[in-house]
């Protein structure tokens, strides 16, 4: 069994491969797409779709996201 210290190796080579951008996402493991804030990538950013303002990050817009509200409505085919 690993010591302490091989895991925590481990664990944060498997948590740097996950990152996108330098970031990881949001909601690891959920629906949403976006990334993380952080205070090199701040949740400040409106959503292009519907204009709620401080629901991107800087990283998300580059990339061309919505927020999650829009993209479950046109992923779902709803209203």
């Amino acid at each position: 069994m690993p010591d302490d210290e091989e895991w925590e190796e481990d664990f944060m080579r498997d948590y740097e491969d996950d990152l996108i951008d330098g970031v990881g996402f949001a909601d690891p493991g959920g629906e949403s797409a976006l990334r993380a804030a952080t205070p090199e990538n701040p949740r400040d950013q409106p959503c292009p779709t519907c204009g709620n303002e401080n629901v991107l990050t800087r990283i998300d817009v580059n990339r061309g996201y919505q927020c999650d509200a829009c993209a479950r409505r046109d992923e779902r085919g709803g209203p």
